[in-house]
């Protein structure tokens, strides 16, 4: 058990090495945060974190600074999250708004993430399995095409020209349109084709081949949502804080850009009480993240996660403000879906 004047010996180091990236010694803790006890007492208190390896010295230096175990014990040690200033929840708000399409809302998002922390923003698109149809449109576009789309419940949408090889019925198409909706709205994404497997033989022979194309095209839009897809915003961000990073940070900027790893390690991240998950240094299994910190937090539609936004830099982040603006993104997000 460690005694409580130490612990918070290791939140002002940890406090003090985020702000100012220089190791910590006793003096400055003394000096910055008025320890009642003497600088030879807040040593014995920094002797007892390094031999429970929250802390190390430097080579350079006598200060100290957080291990990944040190910055994990301050996390779960936070009594409360630095809530987003009035100006920084304004800028957000404003940044924000007047959003409408998916794509646009989540663009947004990324971006307006990445300037609040100064950190590399990232956010998932809906999948596939937690998606259902809200609805389907078939537009007219010239004598023998049409506009086939797709719009998930959660504002995903996905557009596909239809060559029918006929003459365009308008009355037709919208009957068509008409069926689709009845035999598919609310349904899982999941579950169109089965939903439609006969669906072709409740209509006249002569129109099967252009109800078979429409059909095969609704089908290449469930395929097209099968692929997860991430923004991500504030890759330049990493390179201004090259230094906190001991080796070459080449395999975390590939990590980034293939997204495989990202994706990965956001399916296996799993959300604490206050619906924040998060991955410290060498806790993140993958290749080139055990520098890092991942924040992560799910936004939801009708109540289900469907996706999840957060951030990811050195493990000298700012962790409550972190905290702070991916929660903040993530509730608006699913406001956003539940408008």
């Amino acid at each position: 058990m460690i005694p409580e004047r130490s612990v918070e010996v290791l939140r002002a180091i940890v406090q003090d090495y985020i702000a100012t990236s220089q190791p910590v010694g006793s003096k400055a803790l003394v000096d910055r945060h008025g320890f009642a006890v003497s600088a030879a007492t807040i040593r014995n208190d920094m002797a007892l974190l390094e031999d429970e390896e929250l802390i190390v010295q430097t080579h350079t230096s006598s200060g100290r600074i957080p291990t990944d175990k040190g910055y994990r014990l301050f996390v779960d040690r936070l009594d409360q999250v630095k809530p987003l200033t009035e100006p920084e929840r304004h800028a957000m708000e404003g940044f924000l708004s007047g959003s409408a399409d998916l794509d646009e809302i989540l663009g947004r998002t990324v971006r307006a993430l990445s300037q609040a922390t100064k950190q590399v923003a990232m956010v998932q698109y809906p999948t596939l399995g937690k998606s259902r149809v809200r609805n389907i449109e078939i537009v007219p576009l010239s004598d023998t095409r049409v506009l086939l789309i797709l719009v998930a419940d959660t504002g995903r949408h996905e557009e596909h020209v239809l060559e029918l090889g006929v003459q365009v019925d308008g009355q037709f198409m919208a009957e068509l349109r008409s069926k689709l909706n009845t035999s598919l709205a609310g349904a899982k994404l999941s579950e169109v084709d089965a939903k439609l497997k006969d669906f072709v033989k409740g209509f006249a022979p002569k129109r099967a081949s252009e109800v078979q194309i429409v059909v095969d095209g609704l089908f290449e839009q469930i395929d097209a949502n099968r692929t997860e897809k991430m923004l991500l915003a504030g890759t330049g961000f990493l390179a201004r804080s090259e230094g906190d990073f001991q080796r070459n940070i080449s395999p975390l900027l590939e990590a980034i850009e293939e997204q495989v790893v990202l994706l990965k390690l956001f399916s296996e991240l799993e959300a604490d009480s206050n619906g924040i998950a998060l991955s410290i240094g060498r806790e993140n299994p993958f290749e080139g993240l055990s520098e890092t910190s991942v924040v992560v937090s799910g936004y939801e539609n009708q109540g289900a996660e469907v996706a999840k936004v957060g951030v990811i830099g050195p493990t000298r982040m700012d962790y409550s403000t972190n905290i702070a603006a991916v929660r903040a993104i993530a509730r608006y997000l699913t406001k956003a879906l539940g408008a």
